[in-house]
């Protein structure tokens, strides 16, 4: 297998969901990335418009590559998960594509194979063969890269997930950050905050894979990025047991306590800065044990699903020696939503709307709510969409439409704003953006 490296430095990524139907679609995205259904994406039903191999997109004004590989036998009518791979410091899109001296059985860190054509799978290129992402550029590659497999391919908007090694890891990281309320969960091999992190208090499903031995960045790196979504998805603090030093062994932890449908999984193994450390020797390849590990991980989340099983027994954790997880089968548990907080009496609020980003056929939006001069218990924010739109997806708020009338009310978690206080929603849309006149109230 080829050897990955990486150094440090600044990155940052995520993604959009994108659901253009013809007719209008609501969606309720509530504290997190799993809707209680997918929604049809624009390529359902429909020829694909898009077909595997190297390609280019223009995003931010620049021409950027990336490689896409779709199921063989792909079925139009079949919505599909949606894997991101992101490259190491120094490596290419095409060394996660290809799998390296590895080839098929390494490709997309061995999920590929594990995939067995179920799944479409995308690496894109980072400028400089890193993830610097100036002025967000690589977020909004990931924006794009989204908008546009879902309008061209059928894509499950509730099975979005990125992993990366090293600097790819950081890259992962960012998109855990950023948009916990678009990707299902994300696996983070050998990686620090080099992507930066903004936002970062969603819950979303995360899994940290690091060596103790690790020389480039230290397993504290990783823990350190491990902690926050253990805060975030309300898991009970714990330090994992971790192998010991020369044991040439792993240990994989899942927490505790964690929020229903948002696991945090510790993989800490005694090896190097790599993403395919081998038990019982001090060598990588595509043998490793982690590839069957990160693809369990994704694959414990059905379709549609908020309460997904976990990985292992809450609390628990597994060494080589254990019974293997594969013996165990998932269950299955019913998706569940928070309903929102039920607004008390007597205070105001405004709103205030921004395009985040804008595409051929549709744009996303997003709306920041400011209590007055109280206390906010609970606010709805309504406005009148324009001729040609409809909203596909909102996250953090709930949503309801009469005719062209759109109203967004408060989240269980976002409702109680302090005076002055403000939080956000989103929405994603069909047709071209515009200014609508909004509307802020608080019974």
């Amino acid at each position: 297998m080829t050897r990955r490296r990486s150094t440090a430095a600044t990155v940052a990524a995520m993604a959009l969901l994108v659901a253009a139907t013809g007719a209008l679609v609501l969606k309720e995205v509530v504290g997190g990335p799993a809707p209680s259904a997918y929604a049809a994406t624009a390529g359902c039903g429909k020829a694909p418009t898009l077909t595997s191999g190297q390609r280019t997109i223009t995003s931010s004004g620049k021409s950027r590559s990336y490689i896409l590989r779709i199921p063989d036998n792909y079925d139009m009518n079949r919505p599909y998960r949606l894997i991101f791979g992101f490259h190491w410091r120094g490596g290419t899109a095409n060394d996660v594509d290809s799998g390296g001296t590895d080839g098929y059985n390494w490709s997309y860190y061995g999920l590929r194979a594990q995939a067995n054509n179920s799944t479409i799978f995308v690496a894109p290129q980072g400028f400089n063969n890193g993830w610097a992402n100036s002025g967000g550029e690589d977020l909004t590659l990931v924006d794009d890269l989204v908008a546009l497999l879902q309008s061209g391919l059928c894509v499950d908007t509730t099975q979005l997930f990125a992993l990366g090694f090293s600097y790819g890891g950081g890259m992962s990281y960012a998109i855990a950050c950023a948009r916990a309320t678009v990707f299902r969960a994300v696996a983070v091999y050998s990686g620090a905050q080099l992507s930066g992190c903004s936002g970062g208090s969603q819950p979303i499903a995360y899994m940290g894979l690091h060596g103790l031995g690790d020389s480039v960045l230290s397993i504290s790196n990783g823990r350190s990025l491990r902690d926050r979504f253990v805060r975030n998805n309300g898991c009970t603090a714990q330090n994992p047991p971790e192998p010991t030093q020369g044991s040439l062994s792993h240990r994989v932890t899942t927490y505790s306590g964690c929020r229903s449908g948002y696991p945090v999984v510790w993989a800490a193994f005694d090896g190097g800065h790599t993403p395919g450390p081998i038990d019982g020797c001090s060598c990588d390849g595509w043998r490793t044990w982690t590839k069957d590990e990160v693809w369990r991980f994704f694959t414990q989340f059905s379709s549609g699903s908020s309460t997904p099983p976990t990985t292992s027994a809450p609390g628990t954790s597994r060494s080589p020696t254990s019974a293997p997880a594969s013996s165990r089968p998932p269950t299955s548990a019913p998706a569940s939503s928070r309903p929102p907080t039920t607004p008390s009496s007597g205070t105001s609020c405004t709103a205030t709307y921004r395009t985040v980003n804008s595409w051929s056929g549709g744009f996303q939006g997003e709306v920041t709510v400011t209590a007055g001069s109280a206390a906010v218990n609970g606010w709805t924010v309504r406005w009148s969409l324009a001729s040609g739109q409809s909203v596909t997806q909102v996250w953090n708020g709930t949503m309801s439409a009469s005719g062209s009338t759109v109203a967004v009310a408060n989240a269980s978690y976002n409702g109680s704003l302090a005076p002055s206080g403000s939080t956000t929603f989103g929405f994603l849309a069909n047709g071209t953006p515009s200014s609508p006149a909004l509307t802020c109230s608080s019974p």
